[in-house]
C-alpha cells in the first residue's frame, strides 16, 4: 500500500499504522482533507497487513474542527428531496472505520466538532487529554444537524438524554465529563501519558494472532443494533434542513462571526451561541 497523501502523513511499525491529519490553520475538514481520508479508509480498510489504526493531529489544539461550512453553503435551497435507500459518501467512510477488520482508534489531544467528531465516534476507540479535549456538535446552533452519524452513534454511545444535550444544546463537553459519559475511553493528564497509552495499545493489539483481533472486533459488532435504517433517515433530514434559507443564512452569520478561525474556532459553542440569538 502507497499511503500517499498530502493533508494526512502515514507512518507504520509493523502492523500499527499512524495518520497524522495536518490541514492548517484549524483541521477543518475541507473538500481535500475529506477525499484523502476517504481515500485512506478505503486503502487501509483493504490492507490485510495492518491490525491497529491510529488517527491523531499534527495541530495540539485541534483534532477536526468540523465540516468546511463553506461548502455547506454550495447546497441548493428550496429544492425537493428525497429519501434514499443507499449511505452517503460520509456515511459510507465512517462504516469503513466503524467496520474495518483491525482497530481504529482516535487520539484526541485537542477540539474536535461536527463531522470530525461524528469520525472520530465511528471509530472503535477514542482517547483525550484532561485540560485540552473538548467535544462538540455544534450543528443546531448554526441552523442545521449533525448529518455525518453523530444522532445515531451519540444515543449508542452515552443514552438520548447526554446525546440530546450535545446535539440540541451545542455545548463543549470537556475531557474529565466525555469519559464519564462514554465518549472517551480514557481521559489522560499529560500529553505524553495520551500518547504512550494509545500508541502502546496500537501496538499491543497490533502484535496479536491477526484472526483474533479481526473476529474479535467482528464478534463484537453483532452487540449493536444495525444503524444504516437511522443514517438514512439522519442524511434525509439532514437535506431537509439544509436546503432552507435559515440555515443558509445562519451558517454566513458563523463565518463572519469568526467561525473557521483560530481565534472564532477556539471558542466555538459561544461562537453558534451568538448565531442563534443573533448577536
Amino acid at each position: 500500500m502507497a499511503y500517499d497523501y498530502k493533508l494526512l502523513h502515514v507512518t507504520r511499525e509493523g502492523a500499527a499504522l499512524w495518520a497524522t491529519i495536518d490541514n492548517p490553520p484549524v483541521n477543518v475538514m475541507t473538500l481535500p482533507l475529506y477525499q484523502e481520508l476517504m481515500g485512506f479508509a478505503a486503502e487501509v480498510a483493504a490492507d490485510d497487513s495492518v491490525l491497529a489504526v491510529v488517527l491523531q493531529s499534527a495541530d495540539p489544539d485541534f483534532f477536526i474542527a468540523h465540516f468546511d461550512v463553506e461548502v455547506l453553503l454550495r447546497s441548493p435551497i428550496g429544492q425537493p428531496i428525497e429519501r434514499s435507500e443507499t449511505l452517503n459518501a460520509f456515511h459510507e467512510m465512517c462504516q469503513t472505520f466503524r467496520n474495518m477488520p483491525k482497530a481504529t482508534i482516535c487520539k484526541i489531544a485537542g477540539r474536535v466538532g461536527g463531522g470530525g467528531s461524528e469520525l472520530s465516534s465511528s471509530c472503535d476507540m477514542r482517547f483525550g487529554l484532561l485540560g485540552k479535549t473538548v467535544m462538540n456538535q455544534m450543528e443546531v446552533p448554526i441552523g442545521i444537524l449533525p448529518g455525518g452519524t453523530g444522532t445515531q452513534r451519540l444515543p449508542r454511545m452515552m443514552g438520548r438524554g447526554r446525546a440530546l444535550e450535545i446535539i440540541l444544546g451545542g455545548v463543549d463537553l470537556d475531557a474529565a465529563t466525555a469519559e464519564r459519559w462514554g465518549w472517551l475511553n480514557r481521559a489522560f493528564a499529560t500529553a505524553a501519558e495520551l500518547d504512550a497509552y494509545v500508541d502502546g495499545l496500537a501496538r499491543r493489539i497490533a502484535s496479536f494472532p491477526p484472526l483474533a483481533v479481526r473476529n474479535g472486533k467482528a464478534a463484537a459488532g453483532f452487540a449493536e443494533p444495525d444503524p444504516v435504517p437511522g443514517m438514512l433517515e439522519e442524511a434525509y433530514l439532514f437535506q431537509e434542513v439544509l436546503r432552507t434559507q435559515e440555515a443558509h443564512d445562519n451558517m454566513q452569520r458563523f463565518m463572519d462571526l469568526g467561525g473557521q478561525t483560530r481565534a472564532g474556532e477556539l471558542r466555538v459553542a459561544e461562537l453558534s451561541g451568538e448565531v442563534a440569538r443573533g448577536d
